[in-house]
């Protein structure tokens, strides 16, 4: 009894951390493999990058209740790696990813991430929900997937026609529809049937469908845990000379990075408890990727789906988060060949689904009747996502981004007062930059030309070189054609 009391003391939320560990255990379970399988690599890489964000960053400080591991929003940009390099050099680039991140994480610029564009990382999320939704439709059919974003797009009518024709295509499809189907209703069914989660609901389903009819659809293939652990050979290193692939590490890095602090501040929403210290969970997911390089496994992020759920059955610490590692750990080490049994299409239905949230249709909407330039940045990082690739794509949103701020910051006002005698007064007001300056140039050249004028530029707050220099020149032409020298007022 003493025993108890003494846990009881040093851990006073055990009991609520241990329910906890099992629901987030489960929802992480279907998750990890499924984002493996989507990725091209074993479904054991999942699960062992499960247990690093459980075990590891789930140990280190940063955010209390986020939960991390594969996650659905790297999974395009994971399988255009390994299709590129390799899987040998995919440590490589997850081990350099965390170790970039550790060194932001020292330098302290977790919070600059907060900087970020909102509608940039909604553009990059949507555009790579549209790429998974699309690419999951292809094991969906028992068929295989185009490489890029816009071929997998524009070859699904024919993968559809082509599976009507095929039986075996048809039963996939089913398989994956049913999937998804009770992943929606699953929210409608009694509280007691909601206490398991609604992805292992489902792939549970199918599994237990796909066994009593025994249906011809693919499963999971298993290689066994230490089979499918391979640290990266010293030759992958050689691959660091290439441009393409530190430009691979940059967008793992930046796009880990940014999904994680966007998680961590929309996981400060869902609890009343401490707030996530960015710097040091930016540290915590660079130590978690180092290792999963290491042992040349999958990239891990925060996950809002298995953090929200963590919040949702309770947790208070981060004792939850550890367990779930351990539940992961004990899983992939005692029961792997429970794998086997899981249908591709299943797991490609998990991820449909998870691709689909990631699209915010109705919060699109809303953006375009609101902030039409901020739902153009959105769009146009989607839709660039989809036709180029992931860094490209994440490059133009944000360089769109700045061009819109830089717009809507340089307002410039310029007010004239012609009495009809005697000179011109004329005043520019606010931020003249050179992407004002072909309205500004218009207006000043409306201006009679016969008359003298005074220009007041006291009321601008900003006047770039480009400005400056446009304005000398056009008071020099004006001076040349008008009876007396055109006056430039500035502030004192």
């Amino acid at each position: 009894m003493t025993s108890n009391h003494t846990l009881i003391s040093r851990f006073p939320h055990l009991r609520q951390d241990f329910a906890a560990s099992l629901v987030v255990f489960l929802v992480a379970l279907p998750l990890c493999v499924g984002v493996a399988v989507a990725s091209g690599v074993p479904a054991e890489l999942g699960l062992v990058t499960g247990i690093v964000g459980g075990l590891v960053t789930g140990l280190m400080r940063g955010s209390s209740l986020q939960v991390s591991g594969p996650a659905a929003g790297l999974t395009v940009l994971v399988f255009e790696a390994v299709k590129e390099f390799g899987l040998p050099v995919l440590g490589v680039i997850v081990l350099l990813t965390g170790l970039l991140q550790v060194a932001m994480g020292l330098l302290r610029l977790g919070r600059y991430f907060r900087a970020i564009s909102v509608s940039v990382v909604e553009g990059m999320l949507a555009g790579i929900g549209l790429v998974l939704i699309a690419g999951q439709l292809y094991p969906a059919l028992a068929a295989k997937a185009p490489d890029s974003g816009l071929a997998k797009i524009a070859g699904l009518p024919g993968a559809l026609l082509d599976a009507f024709g095929d039986s075996g295509a048809l039963t996939s499809l089913a398989v994956c529809a049913g999937t998804v189907a009770v992943l929606l209703l699953w929210r409608r069914t009694p509280a007691k049937v909601r206490a398991v989660p609604g992805p292992l609901a489902a792939v549970g389903l199918a599994t237990l469908a796909t066994l009593v009819f025994s249906l011809p659809v693919a499963t999971v293939e298993v290689r066994g845990l230490l089979g499918s652990v391979q640290p990266p050979p010293l030759s992958a290193f050689g691959e660091l000379a290439g441009v393409g692939l530190l430009g691979t590490v940059l967008a793992f890095a930046l796009i880990a990075s940014a999904e994680s602090l966007f998680s961590a501040a929309a996981v400060d929403r869902l609890h009343s408890g401490p707030r996530t210290q960015y710097n040091r969970e930016l540290l915590a997911q660079g130590v978690g990727n180092t290792l999963c390089g290491l042992l040349g496994a999958l990239p891990m992020t925060a996950v809002i789906v298995r953090s929200a759920a963590n919040v949702q059955a309770g947790a208070r610490t981060k004792a939850s988060r550890v367990l779930h590692g351990a539940w992961l750990l004990l899983f992939a080490a005692l029961l792997p060949g429970v794998l086997a049994y899981i249908p591709i299409p299943a797991l490609a239905g998990i991820l449909i689904h998870a691709g689909a949230k990631l699209v915010p249709v109705r919060a699109l909407a809303a953006l375009w009747r609101e902030h039409r330039g901020e739902a153009l940045v959105l769009g146009v990082t989607a839709v660039s996502i989809v036709a180029v690739s992931m860094f490209e794509g994440v490059l133009i949103g944000l360089a769109l981004a700045v061009v819109k701020t830089a717009w809507e910051a340089s307002h410039v006002k310029l007010d004239v007062v012609d009495k009809g005698a005697g000179p011109v007064e004329a005043s520019l007001s606010g931020n003249a930059t050179f992407l004002r300056l072909p309205k500004i140039l218009d207006s000043l050249e409306s201006l009679p030309q016969d008359r003298p004028v005074r220009l007041d530029l006291s009321g601008l707050h900003h006047l770039d070189h480009a400005c400056r220099t446009a304005l000398g020149n056009w008071a020099a032409r004006h001076s040349a054609a008008g009876t007396e020298p055109v006056k430039l007022v500035t502030a004192a």
